[in-house]
């Protein structure tokens, strides 16, 4: 992550160095004084500026949001999450969705009604399907999805929708 960094800080100052981390702190964080994104933290020390994070918190951090507003969301989220995260992901995503999935497991009232699926010592990507390799299962994942979607459209169609033209 460091050198990630800093290759970005070489290529350009103030969040423009086009890499992932300056593309994230683009869209997720407040716009500073300049006109440029206020950086969460400093490329050269490592130091994080607190009111940033807490600034992604309240705006994009799900986990939070999900737990702060599970009484207004989870209705609208019954049987709509679905996750899938590879246990090696090379940025520690899958402690990160753990994390989630503990709350979703708790959820009552309503219960959230959706899957979290762990892809053994895949990495970052994992798109379900651990009996392929990445290269296969992420050209096959609509392939794999569609039919719970269609499962779940049927499910939730309201009454006299038409369910059967797409159907074939």
């Amino acid at each position: 992550m460091e050198q990630d960094n800093h290759l970005e800080l070489a290529i350009g100052t103030k969040g423009r160095g086009a890499g992932l981390w300056d593309a994230m702190q683009a869209v997720f964080g407040p716009v500073g004084p300049d006109g440029y994104p206020k950086l969460i933290w400093d490329k050269k020390t490592g130091l994080i500026d607190h009111e940033v994070a807490d600034y992604w918190k309240e705006h994009y951090d799900l986990s939070y949001i999900l737990r702060r507003d599970w009484a207004a969301l989870g209705p609208k989220l019954v049987g709509k999450i679905h996750l899938t995260v590879g246990t090696r992901d090379q940025f520690y995503l899958a402690n990160a969705v753990r994390y989630v999935d503990a709350f979703l497991k708790s959820t009552k009232d309503p219960a959230y009604d959706g899957t979290v699926e762990y892809g053994d010592r895949f990495i970052h990507c994992y798109m379900g399907n651990a009996n392929d390799p990445l290269s296969v299962s992420s050209r096959t994942v609509y392939q794999r999805l569609m039919p719970a979607m269609a499962d779940r459209m049927l499910k939730t169609a309201p009454a006299g929708a038409d369910v059967k033209s797409w159907r074939y």
